[in-house]
């Protein structure tokens, strides 16, 4: 299938500033666009492109003081297969895990896995390793947190959700993944678009989405704690450790937020031929 996908960013900029964005369609899906994802700013600025520490497309934008407009639209082929599942998925001891999965085991700004160590073993430390413990982590933050954009805070960690039960879609995943590297298995924050392909369309205007992935057998898998259900059409645009490495912009002096918008949606094969 092809998904038209893209954003609508507006801000207000009350002085010269600098953003950092990871606006882009991460490297791992590079082959399935049909159009460029190219980021547009208007005014014009400097786009400076670069790859970030964990392999993200980001840029660095220089902003003027006033209104600045960051868009896109890009067409994406997606086979519409449901996110991938191996429930004989092992899990890997730590001396034998790949270097490079072994800082996804680590605390991070919102993962305080020394805090949360003791609660994940008490609850998980029965279930049997590999996907089904983290099938079993999935299941525990779906039914137990209370999705709510009204209660969404910037500053909410894995350990306020623990006491709080409620969130957005990155607090799910922020306590599933620590929880998960609790248990000795790598999870990866990751960001991105999840239209309603497939399902029904939800009440809200749609927004960027947050999942992660957890290191199982020989390779990373996704899995959702929010949606806790297989889905079409997601979309990758970042990793992490946490939201901190993922965040769609990020901007190091005051921005205003004006408009939002988001799409990712399928469209009929032979509508995009003609564009």
């Amino acid at each position: 299938m092809l998904i038209r996908l893209g954003y609508d960013l507006r801000f207000d900029v009350p002085a010269p500033t600098v953003m950092t964005t990871l606006l882009h369609v991460h490297p791992s899906r590079l082959a399935d666009l049909r159009e460029p994802d190219d980021l547009r700013v208007t005014p014009a600025v400097m786009v400076e492109p670069y790859m970030d520490l964990f392999g993200n497309r980001a840029a660095r934008l220089h902003l003027p003081a006033g209104s600045v407009h960051l868009h896109t639209r890009a067409l994406l082929a997606d086979d519409g297969r449901l996110d991938a599942v191996d429930t004989h998925a092992p899990q890997v001891p730590v001396a034998e895990l790949p270097p490079d999965t072994l800082r996804f085991l680590m605390a991070s700004r919102f993962c305080e896995v020394d805090l949360l160590a003791p609660i994940a073993l008490e609850l998980f430390g029965n279930t049997p390793p590999g996907w089904a413990r983290v099938q079993a982590v999935c299941d525990w933050v779906h039914s137990r947190v209370q999705f709510s954009y009204a209660q969404a805070r910037a500053t909410r960690t894995a350990l306020d959700v623990f006491t709080e039960r409620v969130g957005v879609c990155r607090d799910f995943q922020h306590l599933a993944v620590t929880f998960c590297r609790c248990l000795n298995i790598p999870a990866r924050y990751a960001a991105g678009y999840l239209g309603d392909i497939g399902v029904p369309a939800a009440p809200d205007p749609m927004d960027f989405s947050a999942w992660f992935e957890a290191y199982l057998g020989d390779r990373w898998w996704t899995f959702d704690a929010r949606h806790n259900t297989r889905r079409q059409g997601r979309v990758l645009m970042a990793t992490g450790l946490d939201a901190t490495d993922a965040a769609i912009t990020t901007s190091f002096g005051k921005t205003i937020l004006t408009h939002f918008e988001v799409i990712s949606e399928v469209i009929e094969e032979e509508v995009a031929a003609t564009r």
